[in-house]
């Protein structure tokens, strides 16, 4: 059943101005181990009609960057030596596997009068009268969506209210998303972003599936009596 329009959904923009600063890096290569050790993380700023950049960054710095970012908000890049702050996004984040200590940053430059595209992450707020009360399953089929727009429009995250999600079988779909002007959804409109289903369709299926396991295990095992006996029947 979809959501007949009740969904309280708000889709935030991060206002608060996030500065960071960069030196121009010399030290390429395999050499970038011992930046590590100083605390001084390697990166890279590159983008559409640009040369890529070859930057180093404060870690502790950048980390808190990271957490206050992550890939859905504009940062002012103070780059050493550049009267001009570059306008960025944090592209890509490499981590040491084992300690996830922070190994090297791509940094994407945008033009503030270009459209770019990017997946916004949705953040479930609220609880769901269906599970609370129907004992439903809540199922979130998306984690994200794809927009367009300009940097300057660009939505740190969505929040989704499941709080409207009061009967089994109901939906919020991409198309119930509400947006800010400027800002095109990509994602298929159509899509189920969350629902709710009931624990009985759940117990049923699996009781199909093993009953029908239990019968090919039976057929399985009747066809391995009737081995031997057709045998001795060739035989004479």
């Amino acid at each position: 059943m979809i959501l007949p329009g009740a969904a309280v959904i708000v889709i935030e923009l991060d206002m608060d101005k996030i500065e960071l600063k960069a030196g121009k890096r010399q030290v390429l290569g395999k050499k970038v181990r011992f930046l590590r050790r100083q605390g001084i993380t390697p990166a890279n700023v590159f983008g559409r009609g640009i040369d890529s950049t070859a930057v180093q960054i404060n870690t502790a710095d950048l980390k808190h960057t990271i957490g206050r970012a992550g890939k859905t908000s504009l940062i002012s890049l103070k780059v050493e030596g550049e009267k001009t702050p570059r306008m960025v996004i944090l592209r890509d984040i490499h981590c040491y596997p084992l300690d996830g200590e922070l190994l090297h940053a791509d940094l994407y430059q945008v033009s503030m009068a270009e459209k770019i595209r990017l997946e916004i992450p949705l953040s479930f707020v609220g609880e769901a009268p269906a599970v609370k009360d129907l004992d439903g399953i809540l199922l979130h089929e998306l984690s994200s969506v794809e927009v367009e727009c300009l940097p300057g429009d660009m939505p740190h995250r969505i929040e989704v209210d499941i709080s409207a999600l009061k009967e089994i079988d109901q939906a919020i779909h991409v198309s119930d998303l509400k947006i800010p002007r400027g800002v095109s959804l990509l994602t298929d409109p159509e899509k189920a972003v969350v629902l709710v289903t009931g624990r009985r369709i759940e117990a049923e299926e699996e009781k199909v599936a093993v009953e029908e396991a239990e019968a090919e295990a039976e057929a399985e095992k009747a066809a391995e009596e009737r081995r031997p006996e057709a045998a001795r029947e060739a035989a004479e």
